[in-house]
C-alpha cells in the first residue's frame, strides 16, 4: 500500500511516526510551507516535515493545494490511499485521487463535532467523553463515511491540551488498525447521521474566549481548561488584558457584583460568578509573563 500522508502539527506527528513504526510505506508528506516564527522571524519547518526529513521521507509543501505542479507531483507518487491528520481542507481534485480515496483521523466521534477544533468545543462543553473517528473524505468538510472509532473519557479538570496528548496516541493506533482492516476488507463504512443534539467545533476566535462572569462557575472552567495552553481564556484586571490558564471551582453562593476580583495579595486570586468563585492559578497580565498566581501576587498589587 503506497500511502502519501498529509498533516503540519505535532498531533499529526504521532499517526506518521505509527505508520513508519509498523512498516507502512508512505511514499511521502505533503505539509504546510515553511512559516517565519520568533522574534528573528527565523522561517520555522512543521512538525511533521521535521520527522520526515529526520526519517528520509520525501516531503511536498505546496502554497496553493490546486497548483498545476504539485497535482502532477501528486499524481507521480501513484498513491493507493492518502492520509490526512490535522490539514488544510483538500479540493476534490486531490482527496479523490487515489483509488483508495483519502482517510481522515478526526479529534471527535463524529457526527458530534465537525470543524477546526474539536477537542477545545468538547471540553468548553462540559463533556465527559470524546474520542476519535477515521473516516474517509468527501466534498463537505467531516461528512465522508466512518471507519473506526474510539472513545475516550474527559477529566473534570483536564484541560484541552491534556485530552490533546493523550488522544494523539489514540489516534495513531486507530489509524493503524484501521489501515490494516482496510487491507484485509474486514472494515465496514457508515453513513453519519446528523440529529438534533449534534454539536459543532468551528474554528476559536477572540470572542469565544472572552469569560462572561454571569455565568456559572462551572461553565467558565470549562471555559479556561478547553482554552488552554492557547489561545487562554480572557478578562480584565485594572483595565488590562488578563489570560488566565488554569483555575479552580469554589462553589459558594454570594452576593457580590459578578466578576469582581478577591486576594490575599499572597496566594490566591478569585472572581465572583453566579453561584461561586473561579480561582485563578495560572495566568498572563497584558505586558508581563505568564505565571503562577503566586509569583503574580508577589510583584502585582490590585488597583
Amino acid at each position: 500500500m503506497r500511502i502519501v500522508f498529509m498533516g503540519t502539527p505535532d498531533f499529526a506527528v504521532a499517526s506518521l511516526d505509527a505508520l513508519v513504526s509498523n512498516g507502512f510505506n508512505v511514499v511521502s508528506v505533503v505539509t504546510a510551507p515553511d512559516k517565519p516564527a520568533g522574534r528573528g522571524l527565523k522561517l520555522t519547518e512543521s512538525a511533521v516535515k521535521r520527522y520526515a526529513i529526520e526519517k528520509g521521507i520525501p516531503v511536498l509543501q505546496p502554497i496553493k493545494l490546486k497548483d498545476p505542479q504539485f497535482i502532477e507531483s501528486l499524481k507521480e507518487l501513484n498513491a493507493d490511499i492518502q492520509i490526512v491528520v490535522a490539514f488544510r481542507m483538500l479540493p476534490e481534485i486531490v482527496w479523490n485521487m487515489p483509488k483508495m480515496g483519502t482517510l481522515n483521523v478526526h479529534g471527535s466521534l463524529l457526527p458530534q463535532y465537525r470543524g477546526a477544533a474539536p477537542i477545545n468545543w468538547a471540553v468548553i462543553n462540559g463533556e465527559k467523553q470524546t474520542g476519535v473517528t477515521t473516516f474517509k473524505l468527501k466534498h463537505e468538510i467531516d461528512t465522508g463515511d466512518i471507519l473506526l472509532q474510539e472513545s475516550m473519557p474527559i477529566g473534570d479538570n483536564e484541560t484541552a491540551t491534556e485530552v490533546h496528548d493523550r488522544m494523539k496516541i489514540i489516534g495513531a493506533n486507530l489509524l493503524v488498525k484501521t489501515l490494516h482492516q482496510l487491507n484485509s476488507g474486514t472494515i465496514q463504512e457508515t453513513p453519519q447521521v446528523i440529529s438534533a443534539d449534534t454539536k459543532h467545533a468551528p474554528k476559536i476566535f477572540t470572542k469565544d474566549c472572552t469569560i462572561q462572569w454571569d455565568q456559572e462557575v462551572e461553565q467558565i472552567h470549562n471555559l479556561v481548561r478547553g482554552l488552554a495552553e492557547f489561545p487562554g481564556a480572557i478578562t480584565h484586571l485594572d483595565g488590562k488584558i488578563l489570560k488566565i490558564y488554569k483555575s479552580k471551582k469554589e462553589i459558594a453562593p454570594h452576593s457580590f457584583e459578578l466578576g469582581k476580583p478577591f486576594t490575599d495579595h499572597k496566594t490566591f486570586l478569585k472572581f465572583s460568578c453566579v453561584n461561586g468563585y473561579l480561582h485563578i492559578l495560572d495566568l498572563q497580565l497584558e505586558g508581563k509573563k505568564r505565571m503562577p498566581v503566586a509569583d503574580f501576587l508577589r510583584g502585582y498589587k490590585l488597583a
